[in-house]
């Protein structure tokens, strides 16, 4: 799950958070743009005492001072954001830090190799990222996963409509937004899209 206040659509945040992690949410990136560090730090900060409570780990998005202020699990940069060797110079070269992947030859690029995990963004297109101009559909993720033995987290529209084919095209992770966050009820959201992906698993 990546976190996204708007999407919560005026409901307490927090709330949102752990019904999500109820419903089978085992993972949570923070995502927040529009705050001030210091309002960050200490939102990340509740959310990641709210995920140790259910033993899911944190990854904050794009903020390397935040990760290390709330000794974050991890941390997710993009193509525009701090570079790998600075995140690793800044946490320490163990520390997880995960990169996105727009085109194929960023798989290339200095420091790629170093990632945890790829980030493919976005596999449809969607409002909540901007910020990019491809789409990858399920083939984009195919052809990744023939050529990198990375984990593969797919971001970009995901709901429970596609969750089970995303998967099924290479996928280990889904990073869901607006399907949880704007749902009328999250736990449930989590819970039924937790279930097409343990259905593709199956299969």
């Amino acid at each position: 799950m990546v976190t996204d206040q708007k999407a919560c659509l005026g409901r307490d945040f927090f709330w949102v958070l752990e019904e999500a992690i109820k419903g089978g949410v085992d993972l949570v990136q923070i995502r927040e743009k529009e705050l001030f560090e210091r309002d960050f730090i200490t939102k990340a900060q509740r959310a990641k005492e709210i995920c140790a409570k259910y033993n899911v780990p944190l990854i904050v998005n794009d903020s390397l001072s935040v990760a290390k202020a709330v000794n974050a699990n991890g941390v997710h940069i993009g193509q525009s954001d701090s570079s790998m060797d600075i995140a690793k110079e800044l946490l320490g070269e163990n520390f997880p830090v995960g990169l996105s992947i727009e085109k194929l030859h960023q798989l290339e690029s200095s420091g790629a190799s170093k990632a945890w995990y790829y980030g493919v963004s976005p596999v449809f297109s969607t409002p909540t990222k901007t910020d990019t101009i491809t789409e990858w559909g399920l083939e984009g993720i195919q052809s990744i996963k023939r050529i990198t033995n990375k984990p593969l987290v797919a971001i970009g529209n995901i709901k429970i409509d596609n969750a089970k084919q995303v998967i099924e095209a290479g996928a280990d992770c889904l990073a869901v937004v607006s399907a949880i966050c704007s749902a009328e009820s999250p736990e449930e959201a989590a819970a039924s899209i937790r279930n097409e992906i343990e259905k593709a698993i199956l299969t």
